[in-house]
C-alpha cells in the first residue's frame, strides 16, 4: 500500500490503573501497535497506578489504517508480565485534523471493564510533508540524479 504519512504518538501518562501487584507497586510499560508496526515504552519502575512516560513514537501509516492499539503491561521479574489493560484509539480524527492534543482515553480489561485512563497526544504529517525532507537529502552536488 502507498504511504499515507507519519503518525507521531506522544505517550504522556496514565491514571487510576488497577494495581496487579499484591505487596508492591507495579512497573508498567506500554506496547503500541499500528498496522504491523510495534513499539514498546520504557518501564515506569515502581510508579504503580499513575505512571509517567513522556515518550514519542513514530509510525509510518499507509491507506487503510484505522486504529492505534495501546496495551499496558506490568513488568515482572520472575514471572510473565501481567496484563493491566488496553485502549484502542481510532485514528480517523487525527488523519482529518492533523493533531490531537494529549487527551485521556479509557483503559479497559479484556471484558471491556473500565480500569483507568491513559493520556496520549497524536500528530499526523501527510506524505507530501514528511517525505519532502527525504527527497531534499537525495540532492547531490546541486542537482538531482536523472534531472538532465
Amino acid at each position: 500500500m502507498p504511504p499515507l504519512g507519519n503518525l507521531e504518538v506522544l505517550l504522556v501518562d496514565a491514571h487510576g490503573l488497577h494495581n496487579t501487584e499484591f505487596l508492591s507497586k507495579m512497573d508498567p510499560y506500554v506496547f503500541l501497535k499500528c498496522q504491523t508496526q510495534e513499539h514498546k515504552s520504557k518501564v515506569a519502575s515502581n510508579e504503580g497506578s499513575n505512571p509517567e512516560w513522556n515518550e514519542k513514537f513514530i509510525f509510518k501509516l499507509s491507506e487503510g489504517t484505522s486504529d492505534l492499539l495501546i496495551r499496558i503491561l506490568d513488568k515482572d521479574r520472575f514471572s510473565a508480565d501481567d496484563f493491566v489493560g488496553e485502549a484502542i484509539i481510532p485514528l480517523k480524527g487525527v488523519l482529518t485534523e492533523g493533531s490531537i492534543l494529549p487527551t485521556p482515553y479509557n483503559v479497559v480489561l479484556m471484558d471491556k471493564t473500565y480500569c483507568g485512563q491513559i493520556k496520549v497526544g497524536l500528530t499526523f504529517t501527510p506524505k507530501e510533508e514528511c517525505y519532502a525532507e527525504e527527497e531534499e537529502e537525495e540532492v547531490e552536488g546541486g542537482w538531482k540524479e536523472g534531472s538532465l
